[in-house]
């Protein structure tokens, strides 16, 4: 056994990527997958329901493809099987002649016919169809689905329990940092260092029988607790902006294409690969930043010339078996992830990684956190209101009047007639109350809510693509064909601006130089007067 067997257990490809009932072999490989294995909340909370359950009881654990039912369902059907009903995976019939559905028909019919709780692992997908297609004899069970995908609680029985892995988040934004519990686990007890962890056991012994090879050298850089915290940085940021969701068999499989890829992990981090988060990530490539101080290294690069850092650098790397780098795109690379490691900081790669600081994330984890905790106390208010004044209503304020620009700060333009602008002037401001009565649960995006002249507009969902789009209309910056999916949510608001502002008593008409008021009087005549 060799680090790379061990490690081949990560891959998709691997026949440990998923488990089933007919994986009872303690082989060799299957103690290194039990090693890495981490217990997450819904197994805690799947393993008190399952405990607990009665007779009557159906438990559901549902979610998506890859997110780790199997290995959960696995794990206690063996245990329980004398006194549980499982079935494990509801894509599948139980012969050719049978479909999935036919299948969940026969098992939810066995199911009543005795007296044994029930445990169904599925897929949203096959939820719902089972809802629509399901045989009419078991309307109770399609009943209590609907109920659940509408998430409509009080409608779903008690006998039926949902555990749904989307209501458990690999993701977590706190004031203390934004991070995934799971993933930081994965990878600390991967790597920790101890003989005790059989994976660092062959990675201490190939090191000190051959010397390092790539992959080792990857072990080692996988090992520092700082890098580990940059992908996960890099996983989040995945999450956010290209709409990522992580589970557990892509995550491993991200993992190991880290490690096992031919080049550092530093390059094989921004590769692609066939690997969906590799793929999204590729976007983020530090190499690709353009900064007065990345561009000069790349330039002094190319010429042979080093800076006293840079060369340090190249020396300490040296420890963790990184030899052979030959470009410069890679050694930004590098130095973008171990950027917060303490004992290869000096003031030249501190000058570098100050243009990899992102502060976006932060940005957008703050503003949702206000969200989520508004009390409707008045330093809550001070500090949302920042956001909507500064930045969002801010931002719809510019992009509303862009071809209007000289209109007055409370002013909102309306249309344009022959070369007449009409404007009106609202008072736009964020609806506390709608803020505290509605609460934030998914990271993907928080609600604003905000009021025109005392009426609610319909919440605004703020996702991190569409805060930056905000920030950078507020710069002046003039949205195109590209921004499609935000102008559609600004043309919305702006719709319902537009709207309010078209029931004012006073309008605004204005032509090159010459201003015009017009003042509707009790519906009984206009007032006209320049301005």
């Amino acid at each position: 056994m060799n680090l790379a067997q061990a490690l081949s257990i990560l891959s998709k490809s691997s026949p440990y990527a998923v488990s089933t009932e007919r994986e009872q072999s303690q082989d060799l490989l299957s103690t290194y997958k039990e090693h890495i294995y981490i217990e997450t909340d819904i197994e805690a909370d799947f393993k008190k329901a399952l405990t607990s359950a009665k007779p009557n009881e159906i438990i559901f654990l549902c979610g998506s493809s890859g997110d780790g039912k199997s290995e959960i369902l696995t794990r206690y059907s063996h245990a329980f099987k004398s006194t549980r009903d499982f079935h494990l995976d509801a894509t599948h019939s139980f012969n050719p002649s049978q479909t999935a559905i036919q299948a969940l028909d026969d098992r939810f019919a066995k199911f009543k016919g005795n007296d044994k709780p029930l445990v169904v692992g599925i897929n949203i997908g096959m939820l719902g169809n089972y809802a629509e297609e399901g045989a009419s004899q078991h309307n109770d069970v399609k009943e209590a689905i609907k109920a659940f995908l509408s998430n409509n609680e009080v409608e779903i029985p008690a006998n039926y329990k949902f555990l749904d892995f989307e209501q458990y988040p690999k993701f977590t934004l706190s004031h203390e940092g934004c991070t995934s519990d799971f993933a930081a686990k994965f990878l600390s007890r991967l790597t920790e260092p101890t003989l005790d962890n059989p994976f660092y056991a062959l990675y201490d012994s190939e090191v000190k029988k051959v010397g390092h090879t790539p992959l080792t050298a990857n072990f080692a850089l996988l090992g520092l607790e700082s890098v580990q915290k940059n992908i996960v940085s890099l996983l989040l940021k995945a999450r956010l902006i290209k709409d990522q969701f992580l589970t557990a068999r892509a995550l491993l499989d991200f993992i190991f294409q880290l490690l096992a890829m031919d080049k550092y992990l530093f390059d094989n981090l921004f590769s692609g690969s066939d690997n969906e988060l590799l793929t999204h990530i590729k976007s983020f490539d530090p190499s690709n930043i353009h900064t007065r101080r990345v561009d000069e290294f790349v330039l002094q690069f190319g010429l042979g010339i080093e800076d006293d850092g840079f060369s340090i650098l190249k020396e300490q790397v040296k420890a963790l078996g990184v030899f052979d780098v030959s470009t410069a795109s890679s050694y930004l690379r590098m130095v973008y992830l171990l950027k917060d490691e303490a004992k290869f900081e000096n003031e030249y790669v501190n000058g570098l990684k100050a243009d990899f600081e992102n502060t976006l994330i932060n940005q957008y984890a703050s503003f949702w956190l206000l969200h989520k905790e508004f009390d409707g106390s008045g330093r809550q208010k001070k500090e949302l209101n920042k956001f909507y004044k500064d930045t969002l209503i801010s931002a719809i304020h510019r992009y509303c009047n862009r071809n209007a620009p000289l209109l007055d700060k409370d002013a909102y333009f309306i249309s344009e007639y022959n070369g007449f602008k009409t404007a009106a002037e609202l008072e736009v401001k964020p609806d506390f109350n709608a803020i505290k009565m509605n609460g934030v649960s998914k990271i993907g995006a928080f609600n604003a809510y905000v009021q025109v002249d005392g009426q609610s507009l319909l919440p605004m969902p703020i996702s991190i693509n569409l805060l930056e789009l905000l920030d950078k209309i507020n710069q002046g910056y003039r949205p195109n064909k590209h921004d499609k999916n935000a102008v559609l949510l600004l043309d919305e608001v702006i719709e319902q601006i537009i709207t309010v502002a078209n029931e004012k008593d006073t309008l605004f008409i204005l032509k090159s130089e010459k201003r015009y008021k017009i003042v509707n009087e009790d519906d009984e005549y206009f007032e006209v007067s320049g301005i």
